[in-house]
């Protein structure tokens, strides 16, 4: 069985929700249908549309977004990736940590309402990861135990930073750790354009750099900052699973791990190792190498499964081919650790609990 954790769902339902903020998909002279959000305006598309284009084949926006409200396209593109469930999140440009936090709580209740119906719509293949306001702790922590509890959500979906100028060890924070620790669920941690917060200088930043290097530099932070910060001192069993491989935690572990020894401010009480069991992490690169370096450093236990299913730079194919690892630890990866982490019931997945008896 293969579970795939990290897999975007950018539904009609909770576009066009803001006269500013959107967010949008928008025509443009040259044809082509592009993101914008506030005055952001995402450069990255895919080829496909891009050669179509080219050859003259326009479409309307409306018809561009019209197949992603069927849940069908997208179990035809699992089953194509044989794929038996997949936890969606809100695209990472919805998070709205830099809109006025009575617009975003009300965009979060809509994303997740949303979600919740679509993921209703897949004969339990489909299930979500909850969206908040976090720039506004208390109320996101009410809207995560409402998704959670009321929509099924397996979880918060959250940026690595920024959050209205709030970052992960600010004791304001606390409402949304304490939820999740009460719940027992994990927050899956997505980087975010941070230059959609730059205002009129949005478009300023070259080749998308905040997204392809600066998401993975968020993800990194989410880990500095809650070990250094002292969070998972005061929330020992929180669940926090960084997408991208961990962003560059795996790479850099031991340089990490030697650097907070000698800070003069911090707050951890243990060392930064001690915190692994705190993490989990997903194979999302883009070389077998790497991957295998991913298994070797960090570990079987520590690993879920997760593609970027319709992002710009997901992989089509399966992750776990070619790794070296035991037949025990590659079905960990696949579903056993996700199933465990999220508590998912096999009994409500449909076809997945069918291949599991099989």
């Amino acid at each position: 069985m293969l579970i795939d954790l990290h897999a975007h769902a950018p539904l009609p339902g909770y576009y066009n929700q803001d006269p500013h903020w959107g967010p949008f998909f928008e025509k443009h002279d040259d044809g082509h249908i592009r993101l914008r959000v506030g005055e952001w305006i995402l450069s990255l598309g895919s080829p496909e549309r891009r050669a179509a284009v080219n050859r003259g084949e326009t479409m309307e926006v409306a018809e561009f977004m019209s197949k992603w409200n069927d849940p069908k396209h997208r179990l035809a593109g699992m089953d194509a990736l044989g794929q038996d469930a997949q936890v969606l999140s809100v695209p990472s440009h919805c998070y709205m940590y830099w809109a006025d936090p009575a617009f975003a709580n009300r965009f979060s209740t809509k994303v997740n309402d949303t979600l919740a119906d679509y993921c209703d719509r897949s004969d339990g293949r489909l299930m979500m990861w909850a969206t908040a306001a976090l720039q506004d702790p208390v109320n996101a922590a009410k809207e995560i135990r409402r998704a959670c509890t009321e929509l099924g959500a397996k979880g918060l979906s959250a940026g690595g930073s920024n959050f209205g100028g709030m970052e992960f060890d600010d004791p304001r924070m606390d409402p949304i750790w304490e939820v999740l620790c009460d719940l027992d669920l994990p927050m899956f941690v997505h980087g975010y354009n941070q230059s959609v917060t730059w205002g009129p200088k949005a478009n300023t930043d070259k080749y998308e750099t905040t997204a392809i290097v600066g998401m993975n530099y968020d993800e990194t932070k989410c880990f500095w900052y809650l070990i250094c910060g002292g969070v998972l001192d005061r929330f020992p069993n929180l669940k926090v699973y960084i997408t991208h491989a961990g962003g560059f935690v795996p790479y850099q572990l031991g340089r990490l791990a030697q650097t907070i020894k000698n800070l003069d401010v911090v707050h951890n009480k243990k060392d930064l190792e001690e915190y692994l069991p705190n993490f989990w992490f997903d194979p999302e690169l883009h070389e077998l190498p790497m991957r295998q370096a991913l298994v070797e450093v960090i570990g079987a236990d520590r690993l879920v499964y997760g593609t970027n299913f319709g992002g710009s730079d997901a992989i089509r194919g399966d992750l776990t081919t070619g790794l070296r690892m035991s037949a025990d630890d590659l079905e960990k990866v696949r579903w056993k650790n996700a199933v465990d982490l999220l508590h998912i019931d096999l009994d409500k997945m449909g076809r997945a609990k069918t291949l599991v008896a099989a």
